[in-house]
Formats: structure tokens, C-alpha cells, sequence
């Protein structure tokens, strides 16, 4: 499947599952440490299954590795910016939330040409402008 595809398929996921995800809060009036508890618990089941098959693979990635994905992916990603996303769900409507939230391919791109080597072009810069656009005029 192109990666193109994927990624839409990524933001139909989370857009979509945020809707439920914010619904399921205020009707179990679930706090959001609750509401990420109960999500990477489901995940983690499903996951763990879909990807057995490569768990040999693990001790072959070595320590440098695991400690980035342990840290960007657990630590920060998954905890941190849950943790944050949750929160905010519950405190807002999803139109104020999801827009601002969902600027990570932003700063994804930002860290990628800071520290990631990758080139800087008119085309990714308009596309930066055009982002950070969208997401004031949907926050005002």
C-alpha cells in the first residue's frame, strides 16, 4: 500500500477514533489518565499479536535504537503527548482540539530537516506556511 494512503488512512483513524474517544470520556465521566489506560491496554493486546511474528527481531536492533524508540515513541509520544491529548479532548470541543493537535506532521517535518539531514525546499516551507495557516484560521 503506498505510503500516501497509509498516512491518510492514519488521520481517517485518529480523527475519527478522538470523536469516539472524546464521547466515551464524558459519558463513563472517565478522567483522561483513564481514557489512555484503556486505549494502550486495547492496543496493546492487538498489537502484540499482529506483530509476534517479529519479536525475534528485538534484541537485534541494539540498545541505541530501543533507548530512541523507548523515548520518542513511549516516553513522549505515547504517554506524554496522550496523556496531553486526552486532557484536552475532555476540556474542549474536537474542533478546537484536533486542529492544533494534529500539527505533529509539523513538527515532524521540522525535526527531520533540523536534526534529520533532510533538505529544506520552497515546496516543504509552503507547506509549513500553509499548515500553520490552516490551523489559525480553524482555531479563531
Amino acid at each position: 500500500m503506498k505510503p500516501q494512503l497509509l498516512a491518510l488512512l492514519t488521520a481517517a483513524a485518529w480523527g475519527i477514533g478522538g470523536y469516539f474517544e472524546k464521547k466515551g470520556l464524558h459519558l463513563g465521566n472517565l478522567s483522561p489518565q483513564m481514557g489512555i489506560t484503556v486505549r494502550t491496554a486495547v492496543a496493546l493486546l492487538i498489537l502484540g499479536a499482529v506483530s509476534f511474528p517479529q519479536w525475534k527481531t528485538l534484541p537485534q536492533a541494539g540498545p541505541k535504537a530501543l533507548t530512541m524508540m523507548i523515548l520518542g515513541g513511549g516516553v513522549t509520544a505515547g504517554a506524554v503527548g496522550m496523556l496531553c491529548f486526552y486532557a484536552a479532548i475532555k476540556g474542549a470541543p474536537l474542533n478546537r482540539v484536533m486542529p492544533i493537535a494534529f500539527t505533529s506532521p509539523l513538527f515532524g517535518a521540522l525535526m527531520g530537516i533540523l536534526f534529520g539531514g533532510e533538505p529544506l525546499t520552497w515546496k516543504t516551507a509552503i507547506g509549513i506556511v500553509l499548515t500553520v495557516a490552516g490551523i489559525i484560521t480553524l482555531t479563531i
